[in-house]
């Protein structure tokens, strides 16, 4: 089959290179532009463009694939098949009906729980226990379209975003080699979504990533995971240099009870990562100062330290 790939960040990357062994002739890659990146703010491909390049597969990176002349050359390229994942556009039906068996995407939740932007963050922010991976056969409803297949993954207690997207990104891998070879073969069967349990996976917002200490514990740590590695969940604490801001990166709730945002005595060594929340109590097990790389508790401690009683916001 021909068949053209769309993707952008390090969670397609994976599903791209399973591409590339099933014998099948990937004649195009479409990405996001190359945006700066780094200290220097330089402007650099996405990883998948970067994958690409380097196997040899031509690209494009349009700015939107609504543009007339976009949709011309991607019909030209006489497509059988269009693999989406996590491109980062809303493509149009001409798009998507364009390839002869037309386009799946490779959906990170268990639809129709968390459609949109968000789906791996919202669903450790919520408290699931259990998501997934849907590849699904794309309509121009927002991730409305009929599930081709599915797998379940469990949600594990000190599970993260990062951790979670990486497990969901080698399902996919995975899972597409299948999709791939059951839409050539005729044997996979379009289930509709349920109308019943449809929920949507907002794009993070900025504000959401201060943590709320007034907040039960359960609930605080579900967003500092659910946030890590990034944006990080941050507050600011007190210093011999003034409020300092400090990325939590991975807690777990506790029982101990104090004022909220207040730290609570434990160890000599751990004091200062047990912060009184509106009920119960949260561990740090792994923090970010400003500036610093992200260090586990024990070398946190080591260079910052935030006695019981500070108050932190």
């Amino acid at each position: 089959m021909r068949i053209a790939f769309l993707g952008t960040p390090d969670f397609a990357v994976q599903a791209l290179k399973a591409l590339m062994t099933t014998g099948h002739q990937l004649v195009m890659v479409y990405a996001q532009p190359p945006a700066p990146r780094g200290r220097g703010q330089d402007l650099r491909p996405s990883p998948v463009q970067a994958c690409a390049e380097a196997a040899g597969i031509p690209v494009r990176t349009p700015a939107s694939m609504r543009d007339p002349a976009e949709i011309e050359a991607f019909a030209a390229l006489n497509l059988d098949l269009a693999v989406v994942a996590a491109f980062g556009q809303i493509l149009p039906g001409a798009v998507l009906d364009a390839p002869r068996l037309g386009s799946i995407n490779l959906h990170a939740s268990l639809l129709p729980r968390w459609r949109g932007a968000a789906p791996i963050q919202r669903a450790i922010m919520a408290g699931d226990r259990v998501t997934g991976l849907n590849i699904m056969q794309m309509t121009e409803g927002l991730d409305e379209g009929p599930v081709l297949l599915s797998d379940t993954l469990r949600i594990d207690a000190l599970e993260t975003a990062g951790t979670l997207h990486d497990r969901l990104a080698a399902l996919g891998a995975r899972m597409v080699v299948e999709a791939v070879a059951g839409l050539d073969q005729g044997t996979l069967i379009p289930t509709p979504q349920p109308d019943d349990g449809v929920t949507y996976a907002k794009k993070i917002r900025p504000k959401e990533a201060r943590i709320d200490w007034s907040k039960p514990a359960d609930e605080v740590d579900r967003r500092i995971r659910g946030l890590s590695p990034f944006p990080g969940a941050w507050f600011m604490a007190p210093s011999d240099k003034g409020p300092t801001r400090i990325k939590a990166l991975l807690s777990k709730p506790e029982d101990t009870q104090g004022e909220p945002g207040t730290a609570l005595p434990g160890t000599a060594l751990d004091d200062a990562l047990l912060i009184a929340c509106g009920t119960g109590s949260v561990r740090l097990l792994r923090a970010q100062r400003e500036g610093k790389a992200a260090q586990d508790a024990e070398t946190f401690l080591r260079g910052f330290r935030l006695p019981a009683g500070a108050k932190v916001g």
